[in-house]
Formats: structure tokens, C-alpha cells, sequence
């Protein structure tokens, strides 16, 4: 199978290019300087030369607080690209296999968020979000989108990388325990497209499993709770296990707000693309073992958290992608 895969160096893309040449598929992976996904030129081209049987979009802007202040570029990469690429997979004949996130609601609902909650997106990036899964779903009903949320990796920046930077320099660290929702490893949101590719070649618009689906890592926790199991596991190879503090989300105050319940049922997931969320814990350790066996590079990546009672809040990117 040929897949054109946007993106290339993010978390999900790191993940699943290996996998689908592991798997005897021939991918390409785009991503700027040389492709734009704003551009229907640069989307028309792409499509010409690689004459793809399945797109996966693996890009997105995902800097939360910064689309407060460039809303214009959140929208274009998040909202108009995916518009642009189902247009192209339409005229081709293809699906789309998209991500999403959960910044499409607002978190104040107390029960896991099902698929068919009304979105309600408080911040541009939410709502940039939001927008391009419309406009892909219009323009290519034969496309998935897997909203999910907090996707942690060995790639790029994320709130694992960041814990175990801010704990080999500070004996406490300050985190928010009042958001709740589940740590996604990328590695299994690219199985997850994988495993869905053949199904998706093979069906047809109106198949039950296209459409907007929930799939995070189970099961629940806070981001106090993640950077506590994190610091375990640090703790059990020899990495420095700094005490972690809970603090409340109003301790930890940033442009853009949070939603407070970022949990994502999956059980749509589970009995309708056969695809059940995969244990976080599992995929901690797996990535803890990667991060590990490297020299760690810094990592400039949000996470909702101080490292210590006297700092101020890190200027990080968020870790939803």
C-alpha cells in the first residue's frame, strides 16, 4: 500500500513511519520546508507524484497558549490544511486517517466526554481543532478522526521528557493534580492507524468505522499522578526521583485554559474499529526504557507543572501532540 503520511518528525509520525515499512507498505512523509499543507498546489502535487492509497495526517499546530496570540496560523495548519487534504483524498478516492484532541470540549462535563458530546472549544486551539475535523469529514466522509490527549513519546518534546528533565534539577517539583484524563503513548495511536489502513482501503463512505472516534491510554489519571508513576519509573533505573507536589490548576496559571476533564470515553473504539485502549502504564515503561538507554536532550515541551516551590511556571509547548 502507498501512504502519504503530513508530517514527519512529530511523535505519531515517528512512530508509525518504521512501522509501515516494517510492514512492506511504501510511505511518504511531507512536512514543511518543502510541502505545505495550507497550500492546494503543494497538496495537488504531492497527490500527482505519489499517487497514494491511504493519507494519514500526523501534523498539527499544537502550541495551545501561542494560538491565543496567532489564531490565523493555528487555523490554516489546523482547519483549512485538513480541509485541503480531504478535498484531494475525495477527488482520489482515498481515506483519511486524522488526529484530533480533546481540547475540542470544554472539560466541564463530569463523566468521560463520548463522541457524540457537543463540542466546545474554550481557546483557539480547541477551536482550530474543532473546525478541521468538520471540514475534513465534509469534504471526505471516508476519513477517521482519533481525538485523543495527552500523547507522550521518546520523540520530540513531551511531558515525560520534561518531568525527567525538571527531576534531575530539582529535588521537588509542583504539578497539577485537578485535570484529569489519560496519557496516550504515540506508539500506540500509530498501531492504531495501522491497524485501521487495510480496513479503510477496503470500505466504503457509510461504513461504521469512519467517523470521529475517542482513543486515549487508560486508565484515568491526573497529570500528578502521571509525573508520580513517571518519577517510579525513573526511580527503578536509577534516575533521580524528585518529591512531587499537587498544586491546583489556578497555582499554575496560563494563557489558554485547560480543560479540567480531558477524559476521553473509547469504548466506540473498542467495539466498533476493534481497537481497545492500550494500557499507559504499559507504554511508560517502554518509553522511560528508551529515553533511558540516551542522553537525554533538553526538552522544550509544555507540561503542566513548576519545578519548585520558588520558580515560576515553565514557557513550555503543549504535550498534546
Amino acid at each position: 500500500m502507498r501512504v502519504l503520511v503530513i508530517g514527519r518528525t512529530g511523535q505519531i509520525a515517528s512512530e508509525l513511519l518504521p512501522r509501515l515499512a516494517a510492514a512492506g507498505h511504501e510511505a511518504v512523509a511531507l512536512e514543511p520546508p518543502e510541502f505545505d499543507m495550507t497550500r492546494a498546489d503543494h497538496i495537488a502535487a504531492a497527490f500527482d507524484r505519489v499517487r497514494p492509497q491511504a493519507l494519514v495526517n500526523c501534523a498539527a499546530y499544537t502550541a495551545v497558549d501561542k494560538a491565543e496570540d496567532d489564531r490565523a496560523l493555528a487555523f490554516a495548519v489546523n482547519a483549512t490544511g485538513p480541509g485541503l487534504l480531504g478535498r484531494a483524498a475525495r477527488r482520489a478516492d482515498i481515506p483519511v486517517v486524522h488526529y484530533s484532541t480533546d481540547y475540542v470540549f470544554d472539560g466541564s462535563k463530569p463523566e468521560p466526554y463520548v463522541e457524540t458530546d457537543a463540542p466546545d472549544p474554550v481557546g483557539a486551539y480547541g477551536a482550530s481543532k474543532l473546525a478541521g475535523e468538520m471540514l475534513l469529514h465534509d469534504a471526505q466522509p471516508r476519513s477517521v478522526t482519533l481525538r485523543t490527549a495527552w500523547v507522550c513519546s521518546p520523540h520530540g518534546g513531551n511531558f515525560v521528557k520534561t518531568m525527567l528533565r525538571f527531576g534531575k534539577e530539582r529535588p521537588e517539583l509542583r504539578v497539577v493534580a485537578d485535570q484529569h484524563g489519560a496519557p496516550t503513548f504515540a506508539a500506540d495511536l500509530a498501531a492504531a492507524a495501522m491497524a485501521l489502513l487495510p480496513r479503510l482501503v477496503d470500505s466504503r463512505a457509510g461504513d461504521a468505522v469512519f467517523g470521529i472516534t475517542h482513543l486515549t491510554g487508560a486508565p484515568y489519571t491526573t497529570w500528578h499522578g502521571f509525573a508520580e508513576a513517571i518519577f517510579a519509573g525513573a526511580a527503578r533505573r536509577g534516575q533521580p526521583a524528585p518529591k512531587v507536589t499537587a498544586i491546583t490548576t489556578d497555582e499554575y496559571p496560563t494563557k489558554a485554559r485547560r480543560p479540567a476533564n480531558s477524559r476521553l470515553d473509547c469504548t466506540r473504539a473498542a467495539t466498533v474499529l476493534g481497537i481497545p485502549p492500550a494500557d499507559w502504564r504499559a507504554g511508560l515503561e517502554r518509553c522511560l526504557d528508551d529515553l533511558l538507554a540516551q542522553q537525554l536532550p533538553n526538552s522544550g515541551s509544555a507540561c503542566p507543572a513548576t519545578p519548585g516551590p520558588a520558580a515560576g511556571p515553565a514557557a513550555m509547548k503543549d504535550p498534546t501532540r
